[in-house]
């Protein structure tokens, strides 16, 4: 068991070691190498586990999606309205993305044309499903416009959450990304939510930059 416990160490600390160069210096800027002695392991301990980089980059395309749907299953479950949800979402990948090298380097691999295998869906593919799924709960709870084109609307929001982050990633610091995904639900609510319903968003928005901003 404790052989087990070591191996798995071992394995997170090399996914850990590669999503931070594949996030700094890009994933084909980065070789074995450079993983190994930024891991601090051996070439016997990454081959042990991973037969090539490819392997690796799908490692963290794996954890990425993991991650995405097991906050999507929390903020679904917490008996909030399908927007108030989405928006909580959208916060936290913000905030995990921040402090995980992990989420970062998925959206970089994903964003320079890496492919997950089969069955695993690409990123983007993963966050227009559950985009859209909440956006149709908000329509059917009076949150969103009844005549918006909800393909449209999700296919914008992943886009503007997505390209905020990547041109961040040169311009700014991670730690600006609460402010940028508020930015983001301004404009959003604004267009998309009744008046009567604009004010209560407009603050929720504000207070989730609030809650994850960095102290």
């Amino acid at each position: 068991m404790a052989r087990q416990v070591r191996a798995e160490q071992t394995r997170a600390t090399i996914i850990t070691a590669a999503a931070d160069l594949f996030d700094r210096q890009g994933y084909e800027s980065t070789s074995l190498s450079d993983i190994v002695e930024h891991a601090q392991v051996t070439k016997g301990a990454l081959y042990f586990h991973f037969a090539a980089k490819e392997d690796l980059a799908h490692a963290i395309l794996e954890l990425q999606s993991a991650t995405s749907r097991r906050l999507a299953r929390d903020t679904e479950t917490r008996g909030q309205t399908s927007l108030e949800a989405l928006m909580r979402l959208t916060f936290c990948i913000a905030r995990m993305s921040a402090e995980d090298p992990v989420l970062r380097a998925g959206l970089r691999l994903a964003t320079g044309g890496t492919r997950p295998r089969p069955p695993l869906s690409h990123p983007f593919t993963e966050w227009l499903d559950i985009v859209t799924s909440r956006l149709l709960g908000a329509v059917k709870e009076s949150d969103v416009h009844p005549d918006v084109d909800i393909d449209v609307v999700a296919h914008s929001l992943v886009c503007f959450f997505v390209g905020t982050r990547v041109v961040g990633r040169s311009r700014e610091s991670v730690a600006r990304q609460p402010r940028r995904t508020a930015e983001m639900w301004q404009l959003l609510i604004r267009g998309l939510v009744p008046v009567t319903r604009r004010a209560r968003y407009l603050s929720l928005a504000a207070r989730l930059e609030r809650e994850i901003a960095p102290v």
